[in-house]
């Protein structure tokens, strides 16, 4: 999916909504272990009752990778659930030396068809630019994030400006808005403003929002741009929202908020 796609999604649907398929096995209903897949069959449910109200999906690679072979399964069977009308981000944070992120690239844009990939920045340019060499893929580096860790290495001082300034600026040479995101915790809302100094043009991946107390508003009032430039992503607080046998159906009414939501900042804050 290209960078104009993507804005007609979200324009069309009213909602700039990324929702987290990270899919603990200890944490889903108990009756879909009766399934041979039950994080498949959980994330087919969430996926058929929410896939109307977002626009992206995201999946942390490290649920999947944890139960090994059938981890693996799940997730590519889920990634070819999603309908090629979603944007698909694989939150795997590769990086590495260029040989290897040309590998970790190939995996996750050809073996595995995603749209995106989440990379971190730290081993410098060569390590990202293998992920932007694919046409219509977006490499999202890391830039400030929502963890309370953000204060050890991102919020430090480096000169005049914090290292997350830094890495933003850097990496902005190494790309376009066309195939560069970047990740902009939500709980870091009042950032925005100038991590919007900084790349007013590239779209922003979220996370934070929901279960981890960021506020959707204050993100949408800071960091969206001309194009709505936002991936807002709820994991937990929308696919846990129930847990019972109508799990999906609590998951809709979550995402159903969400979007209506969104409708409403995109009304009020989008330029023009």
């Amino acid at each position: 999916m290209n960078r104009f796609q993507l804005i007609n999604q979200i324009r069309d649907k009213r909602s700039y909504l990324c929702i987290g398929l990270d899919t603990d096995i200890a944490k889903i209903p108990k009756h879909l272990y009766a399934y041979n897949d039950p994080v498949f069959e959980f994330n087919k449910a969430i996926i058929n009752a929410t896939k109307n109200y977002c626009i992206a999906y995201k999946i942390n690679t490290a649920f999947y990778e944890a139960q090994g072979l059938k981890g693996w399964e799940a997730l590519e069977k889920t990634l070819h659930y999603i309908p090629g009308t979603h944007f698909k981000i694989a939150d795997a944070k590769r990086g590495d030396i260029g040989n290897t992120s040309a590998l970790y690239a190939k995996a996750f844009f050809e073996t595995l068809p995603f749209d995106a990939i989440t990379v971190s920045p730290y081993m410098g340019q060569d390590s990202v630019l293998p992920f932007l060499e694919y046409e219509n893929k977006f490499a999202i580096v890391l830039g400030l994030t929502s963890n309370k860790g953000a204060n050890d290495f991102e919020l430090q001082k480096t000169g005049e400006e914090f290292l997350y300034e830094k890495v933003l600026r850097t990496a902005l040479q190494w790309g376009t808005p066309d195939n560069l995101m970047f990740v902009a915790g939500a709980t870091q809302a009042q950032e925005l403003v100038q991590i919007r100094k900084i790349i007013p043009d590239n779209f922003l991946l979220v996370p934070g929002v929901g279960a981890q107390g960021g506020s959707l508003k204050e993100v949408s009032k800071f960091g969206m741009n001309k194009d709505c430039g936002l991936l807002v992503n709820a994991s937990r607080a929308i696919i846990y929202a129930g847990i019972n046998e109508n799990f999906a159906e609590e998951a809709k009414r979550i995402a159903m908020q969400y979007q209506k939501e969104m409708s409403e900042y995109l009304s009020k804050y989008l330029p023009g």
